[in-house]
């Protein structure tokens, strides 16, 4: 489409520099700072109360930061009024006209703006064909579906050619067969128009699936770390990364360098060798040290096996059964408790595991992950 490949070429990229935000005696925002590329698929992720929705609502102008400044490219947007950004915004519950019908709800926003009316009918032709509402064109917004009304809301925000594109907890209305098939659906839809789109979820799967990049906002307001999906799930800095974005097994002790390797021990009596990568030299100063195991890179049996880097011995406590895994939880004597997730795959013929049975627990140091804290 001609218009997309305009968009692309002016897509700015978002900036928030030193931004300070209270609403009453909370402070919500303290010297926040974050830059979010053009042209990416961006999930802003965290725990309710972190200030995700408070930072969407500065870009788009609902909001304003007490100090600091918001830029779109070069300008400076921080106080701008909301009509007068390159930013539009999907709401969580859509804000849909229910009295118009899917037409009028997407030219809406060109009819505010005074577009002549062939011209509102071309553009809102070429977003009902986009969207696949093609059929739906004269139908009332209460008449569709989740997912319908869904497509109508981001239609009637990306029809005003916005710089970046906002959504807030699209989703969360939405079943979870159908939020799969949006979320799907979205990712096609930005990487056909090029555009900026921000993402704020508190849903690690839906910011796993959808984000080209994402940033992990902590409880205290601040930014805990950003990365592609990958690099975050992969290799989380702190424990509440690890915690946060999947499932993860937390060990600590303390670490020793002993004959060129490096071992965390868990107690007295057990220690685990751990990757000499990072930031290591630095935690051999620490009383103590965090490291995650993904629960998918543990391995489980009543046999001893070789070839792995660490071995634990524990008690089964749970058996938990997901369809396509199984997880079983492991009593360590410390007291700490391992997670294992086991693929239920019946052509590999899996030892029978039971409640209370002594099992040894092998991976990897690889597959581990010193935390800075």
């Amino acid at each position: 489409m001609q218009y997309i490949t305009q968009w692309s070429e002016i897509m700015k990229s978002i900036k928030l520099q030193n931004v300070t935000k209270s609403f009453g005696s909370d402070l919500i925002l303290n010297n926040f700072n974050l830059e979010i590329p053009s042209g990416k698929f961006f999930a802003l992720l965290g725990p309710s109360g972190c200030g995700k929705t408070t930072v969407l609502r500065m870009i788009a102008g609902f909001e304003e930061p007490d100090q600091g400044q918001v830029f779109l490219g070069n300008t400076n947007i921080s106080h701008l009024p909301i009509n007068q950004r390159q930013v539009n915004t999907v709401f969580q519950n859509y804000a849909l006209f229910p009295h118009f019908d899917v037409f009028d709800n997407i030219a809406y926003g060109l009819r505010v703006k005074q577009i002549p009316a062939a011209e509102i009918e071309r553009k809102v032709a070429k977003m009902l064909k986009l969207f696949g509402l093609e059929q739906l064109k004269h139908k009332s917004v209460r008449q569709i579906s989740g997912g319908q009304q869904q497509r109508v809301a981001i239609a009637r925000a990306v029809i005003n050619e916005p710089d970046v594109l906002l959504l807030d907890e699209p989703l969360a209305a939405l079943d979870l067969r159908l939020r799969e098939r949006v979320l799907v659906e979205l990712i096609e839809l930005q990487e056909e128009l090029g555009m900026t789109f921000i993402y704020v979820t508190h849903d690690q799967t839906e910011a796993l699936t959808v984000a080209d990049q994402m940033a992990i906002m902590g409880k205290n307001g601040q930014i805990e770390q950003v990365g592609t999906p990958k690099e975050i799930y992969e290799f989380p800095q702190s424990t509440m990364v690890a915690r946060f974005v999947g499932s993860t097994n937390i060990l600590h002790g303390h670490l020793v360098l002993e004959r060129e390797e490096l071992y965390l021990y868990i107690d007295e009596f057990n220690r685990v060798l751990v990757p000499m990568v990072g930031n290591w030299q630095d935690l051999l100063q620490q009383k103590r040290v965090y490291l995650s195991i993904r629960p998918e890179k543990v391995e489980i049996s009543k046999r001893l096996l070789v070839g792995f880097s660490n071995h634990v011995t524990g008690t089964v406590s749970a058996i938990i059964y997901h369809g396509r895994s199984t997880q079983y939880n492991i009593a360590l004597p410390n007291g700490s408790v391992m997670q294992v997730f086991e693929q239920n795959e019946e052509h590999f013929p899996k030892e029978t595991i039971d409640y209370d049975e002594i099992v040894n627990v092998y991976w990897q140091k690889e597959n581990s992950v010193l935390l800075k804290n």
